[in-house]
């Protein structure tokens, strides 16, 4: 058999060493693995093509990104424990400032009416319009004159200055800016239109919202219906609201109620609907019934400023008061002016003149000085009293507003002519000297009133001038007596001729009625004080003498007869105090009086104030007033005419009879 031949095999060739049948020597089996101790063969060098990149080991950069990482989760798990843990109450109470806020909520202010309900004062539906600085930083709004640009939009619609309400909403630190009080609702819906459109120009990102933060408070504004009626006696409130003049300022604490407060969440300037809010609510005014009567109120009103219009004088002033309760019916000024506006006021005219101005009386005064004389029983009505020319007493001679002979008058003529040196010589009867006879006048005056106050506690009010017996000079104790050298006021005039009609009891004037509070109830007003000063008597004596003013032919006061009535009433004419040079200079003209005469009902004062045109006279100037207002007061009050006639008293007595 022919053997084969490998010519391409190492050690193949012939003659080489065999075993077995041409295997390998080494005794391997062919194609198996060499041992590990045998040597490899060399791999064959790849080539690479120039210019390629060898890339490195990525373990590395992958141990760096891990540690950065870590670095960076470490810091946010440490500032998430600070947050969370350390400083969790700090932020809370942060938050809370800037989601809550809180907003007071105005009470309602009660409303003032007259006797039978009408309205004097009430309160509409107006808002406060305040901002919130905070959404006007610069941090907030995203400009740095915010407050600029939002106060150039509010200024032209809420009518206030662009400085006043740019330092306003800038001030640092602050959340609550009122911008304008008391604006009516229309007001608002213009801010509120603006504020949607600069809300959607913001969310569009076609510039800031600067509108952020202004918000309505629902408030109150203060109207008085019947504009100038009654305002000497309402008075009025002041920008915030709050009474500051009259009854608004005496009576403020029933009238404004208590306040209540809201807390709700709002983001943007908003409040979030779906969040809860707390809100404690607001107590409303206590509602106030005077005792005026409105309709009473405007006759008293309207003859009192014709008549100082065509006098020239400088003011006036009309009281009708309810001669048994003390109420008073109608306290009248003029000039007045509109508590809806008060800008245009003249600061003059802002006060109660009846019962702020102090002045000196008059010859309506000598009725308390009859009434002294005849309580103590040292005349009576027709006690002869001669009355001359002149009269020397003191340092100085005296005489009537009329230049006369001798006159032979009663007491009751005394008061009939209002003859001042009459006065003085039935007063000198009231003590053996002249001394006693002063303390005694001036007991009387007291009780009538005179140098106290009225008992109203009204702002500003003026108790008059009344000195110690003691100290009037050597003309005083002879001027007093006539209603010069004292002073008072229209309200406390009123009174002393209430007094007569009421039988000697003096009742103290009151201008409140009773209140109704939130709850619905009425609360009587508490009963006024009560003071005898002379006897039931004295007064129907008094009562009689102040008829022969009106209705006696020699009667000073003529002009104020009332067909069908019978009308007690007195002049008054006195020198006036200036109060800018604190000389005499003018005249105060008055009248006073009640009626019906025989069954009274009200009693009535008016005084002009230095009338410059046509007469000065009390019973010309004030007479007409006196009867155009007692006439309608009478009809309003329905009031029947006297039933009889009046027992005349004698004015004069004959010398030689």
């Amino acid at each position: 058999m022919t053997s084969r031949r490998y010519p391409d095999r190492p050690g193949a060739g012939r003659g080489g060493p065999r075993n077995g049948g041409g295997r390998p020597a080494s005794g391997h089996r062919r194609g198996s693995r060499p041992s590990s101790g045998a040597p490899r063969r060399p791999r064959p060098a790849v080539k690479r093509p120039a210019g390629t990149l060898r890339l490195g080991s990525p373990r590395p950069r992958l141990r760096l990104v891990s540690l950065l990482l870590t670095l960076v989760m470490l810091t946010f798990a440490g500032r998430l424990l600070q947050v969370q843990a350390v400083d969790a109450t700090a932020y809370a109470t942060k938050g809370e400032v800037n989601r809550y806020v809180t907003h007071p909520l105005a009470a309602e202010r009660g409303a003032i009416t007259d006797r039978t309900g009408k309205a004097l004062a009430t309160t509409v539906d107006a808002y406060d319009i305040i901002g919130d600085p905070f959404f006007l930083t610069p941090e907030q709004s995203g400009v740095e004159d915010a407050p600029r640009r939002a106060a150039a939009v509010l200024a032209p619609i809420l009518g206030e200055p662009e400085s006043v309400l740019a330092q306003r909403l800038g001030v640092s630190g602050s959340r609550y800016a009122v911008l304008a009080r008391q604006q009516a609702p229309e007001v608002w819906k213009k801010i509120k239109r603006l504020k949607q459109t600069y809300a959607e120009r913001a969310a569009e990102g076609r510039g800031p919202n600067i509108m952020a933060g202004i918000n309505p408070e629902p408030h109150s504004k203060r109207v008085y219906p019947n504009k100038e009626l009654a305002a000497s006696v309402l008075g009025f409130v002041n920008s915030e609201g709050k009474g500051a003049g009259g009854l608004e300022a005496l009576l403020e604490k029933e009238l404004a109620g208590t306040p209540g407060k809201i807390t709700y969440a709002q983001s943007g300037g908003r409040q979030l609907p779906m969040v809860g809010s707390r809100e404690q609510p607001a107590v409303p005014g206590t509602e106030i019934e005077l005792t005026i009567d409105r309709d009473i109120q405007w006759a008293a009103q309207r003859a009192i400023t014709e008549q100082v219009k065509e006098s020239k004088a400088d003011r006036g002033y009309v009281v009708v008061q309810d001669v048994r309760t003390g109420e008073l019916l109608a306290l009248a000024n003029a000039p007045g002016f509109d508590p809806n506006d008060i800008s245009s006021a003249d600061g003059a005219s802002l006060g109660n003149a009846a019962l702020q101005d102090a002045y000196e009386p008059g010859s309506t005064s000598k009725v308390m000085s009859m009434a002294a004389v005849l309580e103590e029983g040292v005349a009576t009505a027709d006690t002869h009293v001669t009355v001359p020319n002149r009269l020397h007493r003191a340092d100085r001679l005296f005489a009537d507003d009329v230049d006369h002979p001798t006159w032979h008058l009663t007491l009751n003529g005394v008061l009939a002519k209002s003859s001042n040196i009459g006065t003085i010589l039935a007063t000198e009867q009231l003590g053996p000297t002249q001394q006693e006879a002063n303390e005694v006048l001036h007991s009387y005056l007291r009780k009538f009133g005179i140098g106290q106050p009225t008992g109203l506690g009204y702002p500003g009010e003026t108790r008059g001038i009344l000195a110690d017996p003691a100290e009037w000079s050597a003309s005083q104790q002879y001027t007093i007596p006539f209603g010069q050298g004292l002073s008072l006021n229209a309200v406390q005039a009123t009174s002393v001729y209430s007094t007569i009609a009421n039988g000697g009891v003096r009742v103290e004037p009151t201008l409140v009625r009773g209140t109704r509070g939130p709850d619905g109830e009425h609360t009587p007003a508490p009963a006024p004080r009560k003071t005898r000063v002379v006897s039931a008597e004295t007064a129907r004596t008094v009562a009689a003498m102040l008829e022969s003013v009106v209705d006696d032919e020699e009667g000073t006061g003529g002009r104020a007869q009332i067909p069908g009535y019978r009308v007690a009433g007195k002049t008054g004419t006195s020198n006036r105090v200036d109060p800018d040079t604190g000389r005499y200079r003018g005249y105060t003209a008055s009248f006073a009086g009640f009626a019906p005469a025989d069954q009274p009902r009200v009693a009535i004062y008016c005084a002009v104030q230095n009338p410059t045109k046509g007469s000065y006279y009390g019973g010309q100037v004030c007479g007409p007033i006196y009867q155009q207002v007692m006439e309608f007061v009478l009809k309003t009050l329905r009031t029947p005419p006297s039933g009889k006639e009046r027992a005349k008293l004698p004015v004069t007595f004959d010398p030689d009879g």
